[in-house]
């Protein structure tokens, strides 16, 4: 998606309760598009067809993509800005930015094809010989931690975040891991298309150890599905992973052998690199850890050898010759997310780029798109959103005055970050070498460790960014009590610096309102302000809050992803409460801004109408029928449309603005309508 300006032409035709929308004229104050809605669809039908329509009609998803929307539009321009900044040469007798150099390094060194190709598997040689060397269960958790350190992920993770108890402190989290399937589903459940992913999985390991030249792969292939099936019947769902006080499990770093004497404990600290530096850590799921010890000790040496060879291919794999490139694509690419052809090498190359020095690059792409006035704007409508809130909270009929009392110390210790970090990260200390492209991908990641554990005994640091302002999303961290905004989101169709209020606040302000309200989430309502977790609500307000959310989970368990794949209401609860919140807090941001005016009626359309409109828009995306499913098994979100039909079912303004009425498709009872903020 390019950087100009959104075009609407739109008639009003409330009496009749329909909107119509005429063909796209010159730009218009609305900042809508015509062209993406469908006329031939009543808004009290279908409000997702409506709005996006036109646009789902001509929108065909590219041919390297599972799926394609708004947000892919916006990370596609991103991408090739980027990529014009990395092949930039270095300006004539000007002074060396050594961020810079690196960048344009890092890029050329995956993009050094012939160099790449002709090493074949050799860049994995060195650890293949080190795996054939373990003689013993501890050799191999010993290995389970050296390749955590450069990003191969065996059955046990580490992460080192602020204490959850303490949020004064980091601290060492170890979690679960290991699989080459997205999800525990994939291995357990009898869903026979789910089945068959397994077969083909088998396949695909099968396929690739053969080109390392271990004897008879299918076999081994075979050893490594079973093993993988042991781990994650072992693991926790991801319905579990969401509770965040059974996931806090703290102990002494002594106090690890009670959950299992078969792991070297000593050994696996020591070889991530954290011996010596910690006394305690948190260990977010004991009965996981405790079942991987009685796997470590059951399987035989070589199926652990076959298994960390895997895994180390496997990671390797986008930095190996084409071979491996193009086999790893059709399994994880075509397979398992029908995704037809791999995305060019440039935009690979920029991803790699960008994972290795996100902020260095960041910082460039921000000079080039990002003015004061954009910043200032996003400030402006997140001050709206927060004193909304607060009115919000006073007001709540579920929440009682105590309980009222700590969301207000919350909100009010709120910090929003927007556009880009206040301090660039120093990459000084990462080396990138020419024609090493599993190299520089592996200092990379070691550069990386090594700066989250160093963190250990320091302050928090309260500055720090865990995304890119290249990056199109946006979060809250309950754990500083932040919502992050980077500059990338901000534009359209999220943000339009010259666009009517209504429909600025009906997306990005419903982003805003969205990332504002996760603080309040089943989740994030578990830590106050300080980032602590802590119970800070009465017995009476959990018991009325819970009858909320689970009329939501009941809501959106009724939906399909796919047919007969009903989206996980219990898994996406978190994310639909933050819509659902968000978007009933941003309109009543927006209401704010008229001073009690009536808005003005642009292109034929109500402020109310452009508001949801607006909301519509930004969630319009087209996917593959397996990338659905994949994500329906792994991702906390509704699928987009669900977020549009969902959140709308339960806003009292969106039926008057659209004069819904009884046994129109989009009408629910005013009494089945839950309402949490």
């Amino acid at each position: 998606m390019d950087f100009k300006r959104l075009r609407i032409g739109v008639v009003a035709g409330i009496a009749s309760g329909l909107v119509s929308v005429s063909s796209a004229g010159a730009p218009t104050a609305a900042g809508l598009d015509a062209a993406n809605f469908d006329t031939k669809v009543r808004p009290q039908d279908d409000f997702y067809r409506y709005v996006n329509g036109g646009w789902l009609d001509r929108a065909e998803i590219p041919a390297d993509k599972a799926r394609w929307g708004a947000f892919n539009e916006l990370d596609d321009s991103a991408r090739r800005l980027l990529r014009s900044i990395l092949e930039e040469p270095a300006p004539a007798g000007a002074k060396v930015d050594p961020d810079a150099a690196k960048l344009r390094a890092l890029f050329a060194s995956f993009m050094d094809e012939k160099t790449v190709n002709a090493a074949g598997a050799k860049p994995v040689a060195a650890d293949f010989a080190r795996i054939d060397a373990l003689k013993s269960a501890s050799d191999v958790v010993a290995e389970f931690g050296y390749l955590d350190r450069i990003g191969v992920n065996g059955p046990l993770d580490f992460a080192i975040h602020q204490d959850n108890r303490d949020s004064t402190r980091y601290i060492v989290d170890l979690v679960q891991s290991g699989l080459g399937l997205p999800d525990r589903d994939y291995y357990l459940s009898d869903d026979e298309k789910l089945k068959g992913f397994r077969t083909k999985y088998r396949d695909y390991v099968a396929v690739m150890l053969g080109k390392i030249g271990l004897a008879d792969p299918q076999a081994k292939a075979t050893d490594v599905l079973a093993l993988e099936t042991r781990i994650a019947e072992a693991q926790w769902t991801k319905v579990e992973n969401r509770d965040p006080v059974k996931g806090y499990n703290k102990m002494a770093t002594t106090g690890l052998a009670g959950l299992s004497h078969d792991i070297d404990w000593p050994r696996f600290l020591a070889a991530i690199g954290v011996a010596g530096k910690i006394t305690d850590l948190t260990v977010s799921q004991p009965s996981y850890v405790s079942k991987l010890g009685d796997i470590v000790r059951t399987t035989p040496l070589e199926t652990w050898r076959v298994y960390l060879k895997w895994r180390v291919l496997n990671q390797a794999a986008p930095y190996l010759s084409a071979e491996f490139v193009d086999t790893q694509f059709a399994f994880y690419g075509t397979t398992l997310r029908d995704v037809p052809v791999s995305e060019p090498r440039w935009k690979r190359g920029v991803r790699f780029t960008e994972g290795a020095m996100g902020e260095a690059l960041g910082r460039q792409y921000v000079a080039r798109t990002f003015p004061p006035e954009s910043k200032a704007r996003v400030e402006k409508l997140v001050a709206t959103l927060l004193a909304t809130f607060r009115r919000s909270i006073d007001s709540l009929d579920w929440m009682g005055p105590a309980t009222k009392a700590e969301a207000q110390a919350k909100l009010a210790a709120f910090t929003a970050k927007i556009g880009y970090p206040a301090h660039w990260r120093d990459y000084a200390r990462l080396k990138v070498v020419p024609g090493d492209l599993l190299g520089n991908a592996r200092r990379a990641t070691l550069f990386e460790t090594d700066r989250q554990i160093a963190k250990l005994g320091t302050p928090i640091d309260r500055d720090e960014w865990t995304t890119t302002p290249q990056t199109i999303n946006a979060y809250y961290n309950p754990e500083l009590n932040e919502i992050l905004f980077p500059a990338a989101i901000l534009q359209p169709p999220f943000f339009l610096a010259e666009a009517d209020d209504a429909v600025n606040y009906g997306a990005i302000g419903v982003v805003i309102g969205h990332e504002i309200s996760h603080g309040f989430d089943d989740q994030g309502a578990q830590f106050d302000g300080k980032g602590n977790l802590r119970d800070w609500w009465t017995a009476e307000d959990h018991d009325r809050f819970k009858a909320k959310t689970e009329a939501l989970v009941a809501q959106y368990s009724a939906y399909e992803a796919v047919k007969g794949y009903p989206i996980n209401g219990n898994l996406t609860l978190g994310e639909n409460i933050a819509d659902n919140s968000g978007l009933a807090v941003a309109y009543r941001a927006y209401q704010s801004t008229l001073g009690g005016k009536p808005a003005p009626v642009i292109d034929g359309l109500t402020g109310d109408q452009r508001f949801f409109a607006s909301y519509a828009t930004i969630w319009r995306q087209k996917e593959r029928e397996s990338e659905s499913i994949r994500l329906n098994k792994i991702d906390p979100h509704s699928p987009p449309a669900f977020r549009v039909r969902g959140a709308l079912a339960n806003q009292d303004a969106f039926f008057a603005a659209f004069d819904v009425r009884p046994g129109d498709p989009m009408f629910v009872p005013a009494g089945a309508r839950t309402r949490i903020w």
